[in-house]
C-alpha cells in the first residue's frame, strides 16, 4: 500500500471536498481519500500495483482543481 498526500488548488467548500473524494474514492486501488480545506490537501492511501499517482491526479484534474 501506498500513500501520497497532493497540494491541490481550487478547492474551498463542501461540494469540492465530495467532488474529489468521490472521483478518487471510486477509482480500483484506492483505499482513502480525505480532503483537508484548510491545508489545501488531499491524502490518498492506494495500492499501486493497480492505479498510479498519475491516474490519482488526474482524476482530481478532470474535477477542476490544480495539482501541484
Amino acid at each position: 500500500m501506498a500513500n501520497a498526500t497532493l497540494n491541490v488548488k481550487g478547492m474551498s467548500c463542501g461540494h469540492c471536498v465530495k467532488a474529489v473524494e468521490g472521483s478518487v474514492g471510486k477509482l480500483a486501488g484506492v483505499s482513502e481519500v480525505k480532503v483537508n480545506l484548510e491545508t489545501g490537501t488531499v491524502a490518498v492511501d492506494f495500492n499501486s500495483d493497480v492505479v498510479t499517482l498519475d491516474v490519482i491526479k488526474e482524476t482530481i484534474d478532470d474535477q477542476g482543481y490544480d495539482v501541484e
